[in-house]
């Protein structure tokens, strides 16, 4: 698919979701860019200020199966993946598939449950498969886990290990509408603002179509070279403990590819890499508790990813 043709119809989907999630622009380019990379999206944030909204827009936008779950402390990694259930007529066990089996998922509050759920999602997210009893269950493609989950200074939270933020292409934060769009979400919300969205853009297979084309968008080697120079200042700053790891190379790549898809290009221009380095990056890195100041850690690696940014020369 061209991706002048695709953009009409990707703006087409934007411009669907925008109704519903108001003034928040930003987010949604970032959800569609972690959508068409066959990415996953974690949108940290307080609560009320519209990520379980976004996330039911993109599903109403596209047809598509849908799952919400909610996770809790309480929560199984049963629940969420399935299980086998002995059928006694047949004499034999039968795999009931979990929530896990949806074109889209969202995982809403996923710090709130245990580090052993938390740890069902790993497999799914990195191979779009999960294993029970020795037998490897294929999900629906595409698949797509949008996760939600508040600052760990909320009590009753679970910071996410490193192993499961990785497997996160975008993290991102919504913040508070400005006034005119707040007095837009005053005047029509909940099921009433969803119900503004019409018809779906788009089928689920249209998705896929699009995930494929996305990966024929071309790349200078002088921007695969700028965006080494800057993973490498992430990989040498005494401020720094963990750098980012070559997934994390792979996924600036595969994001900014689809950056520039979605803005009608077949190929990259400077932008689309530093525009996405932040989201991509910041929560790959681990801060040298030497240096970690009064500030909250997530904003203070975006301020070293931004230095780096912009100390690196672009190129022309």
């Amino acid at each position: 698919m061209a991706p002048v043709t695709a953009s009409n119809q990707l703006n087409e989907l934007r411009a669907s979701i925008a109704r519903v999630v108001r003034g928040k622009d930003e987010a949604i380019e970032l959800a569609l860019i972690a959508l068409l990379a066959r990415g996953h999206l974690l949108i940290e944030d307080v609560p009320g200020v519209g990520k379980t909204t976004l996330a039911q827009a993109l599903a109403r936008s596209f047809r598509c199966s849908f799952q919400r779950i909610q996770f809790t402390s309480d929560l199984l990694p049963s629940d969420v993946i399935g299980t086998s259930v002995y059928v006694p007529g047949a004499q034999e066990f039968e795999f009931k598939q979990g929530p896990i089996f949806a074109n889209l998922v969202l995982a809403d509050e996923i710090n709130r449950t245990t580090p052993k759920t938390q740890s069902a999602l790993l497999e799914a997210m990195n191979e779009a498969q999960v294993t029970v009893d020795n037998h490897t269950h294929a999900l629906p493609q595409p698949f797509f886990v949008l996760a939600t989950q508040n600052p760990i200074e909320h009590h009753g939270t679970y910071p996410l290990p490193e192993s499961q933020l990785d497997r996160f292409l975008l993290r991102i934060r919504m913040g508070y509408p400005g006034r005119a769009s707040e007095k837009e979400i005053m005047r029509g919300t909940g099921a009433a603002a969803l119900d503004a969205l019409g018809a779906a853009v788009m089928d689920a297979a249209d998705v896929v179509r699009l995930q494929d084309a996305v990966t024929h968008v071309r790349a200078d080697d002088a921007l695969l070279e700028y965006a080494l120079a800057i993973i490498e200042r992430t990989r040498s700053d005494e401020r720094i403990l963990l750098g980012v790891s070559p997934r994390g190379s792979v996924m600036l790549h595969r994001a900014a590819q689809a950056r520039a898809f979605l803005d009608g290009r077949d190929y990259l221009v400077p932008d689309d890499l530093k525009k996405l380095v932040v989201p991509v990056f910041a929560h790959r890195i681990v801060l040298n508790s030497r240096y970690v100041s009064t500030q909250r850690k997530s904003e203070q690696t975006e301020a070293i990813l931004q230095e780096f940014l912009d100390g690196t020369r672009v190129p022309l």
